[in-house]
Formats: C-alpha cells, structure tokens, sequence
C-alpha cells in the first residue's frame, strides 16, 4: 500500500536513533548490526508482526547497554541478574518482575529464553495481575551472549545447558514446576515460590 514504510527503512530509522543514543560508546555499524539481528531473532518467535519494530529497538538497546556494561563502556552500578527459561514466557518472566518489583530500582534485571514463545502465557499474566504486577509491556527474548556476559548473576530454571558458562559470574538452577499449562491454583504455587526464592536473592545482593 501506498505511504507504508518498507521494514529496511523502519530499521534503519531505529539503528539512527539507537546510535545517536550510544555514539561515543559503539560506532554506527555496530549498532546497525545489532538492530537487524535483533529484529531477526524475534521474528522468528513472533507470528505478529505488527509490533516487532518497537520490540526491536527495545531489544536492541537492551543488548547494546548489555554490551557496553560487558567491555566497561558505561557505569555498571547496580547488580545484573539475569533470569534464563525455555520459552521466556512464564517463570523467568515471573522472577524478573518480582525483583524488579521489590527491588524498587536497586538491582537491574533482565529475562531470555533459550527457545523464546510467542507471547507471555495468559495464566502467568493473571497470576501476577493479582499482586499488581503489569507484564503488559514485556515479551519473551531470545538468549543472547550480550546479557549474559554482562549479569553479575544467572539463574536459569529447566533450559539445560543453553546458557553460556562465563567466569567470575554467579550461576544457579531453580528447580521449577513450567506454568504453562498449569491451573490458576498451580500457577499460584508456582508464583509464590518463585516470589519466596526472588525476596531471598534481593537480601543477599542489597543486604
């Protein structure tokens, strides 16, 4: 149709104001690259499309920052922890807006999947509407080495040995039931505990 913009023009526009935002930290092609990746490897999990070139530059600045923090390029103030799933869509999800939630700005969190969905799952939306928790604004995200290397801490929960071993970063496995198919009872369960394990991590890392 006439007046739509091609997907090679919107990605571009994007890596422009993704560079204007890093330029002194990573050159114009860096972030170039970054933007069509990223905008690839959600492509591949997401079936609707409509709203893939705001997720990219969301995505996509979240990888640059990932990888500036990883090679001392901006302040690395605050722990990183990151939360890696299969899919992305129910409890590393749930566990990264619990920390974000009580943490209240004084540990950054960030979530993948090593085999992302495409779409949060609807019961784990609800469960954690009922505390108050909006995950209206996220999506699963691909794992990528960018995030990993710039957490401090990985907890992974049932993705096997998907996610990169890095020295000097703290690793652990949350043994998980997967919300997926759960009942609302269940996801609740599943919820609480992830909720008790996140307020333990929160007292170890800002005491």
């Amino acid at each position: 149709m006439p007046g739509l913009l091609s997907p090679d023009h919107v990605l571009h526009t994007i890596a422009d104001e993704l560079a204007a935002r890093f330029a002194g930290v990573f050159a114009a092609e860096t972030v170039e690259r970054y933007v069509f990746e990223s905008y690839a490897a959600l492509g591949r999990s997401a079936k609707v499309t409509a709203h893939l070139p705001a997720l990219t530059s969301r995505f996509a600045g979240d990888r640059l920052t990932a990888l500036a923090q990883s090679k001392g390029r901006v302040p690395h103030d605050l722990p990183e922890v990151l939360f890696v799933c299969v899919q992305n869509a129910g409890r590393s999800q749930m566990a990264a807006a619990l920390l974000h939630h009580h943490a209240q700005g004084r540990v950054h969190v960030r979530s993948a999947g090593s085999a992302p969905a495409e779409r949060i799952h609807p019961a784990v939306t609800e469960v954690m509407d009922e505390l108050g928790v909006d995950l209206a604004r996220e999506f699963p995200k691909p794992l990528t080495d960018d995030v990993v290397r710039a957490a401090d801490v990985v907890i992974t929960m049932g993705c096997g040995d998907a996610c990169p071993i890095y020295p000097g970063k703290r690793y652990e496995d949350w043994s998980l039931a997967d919300p997926a198919d759960a009942s609302p009872d269940e996801a609740r369960r599943i919820r609480d505990e992830i909720d008790a394990r996140v307020r333990a991590l929160l007292t170890e890392l800002v005491p």
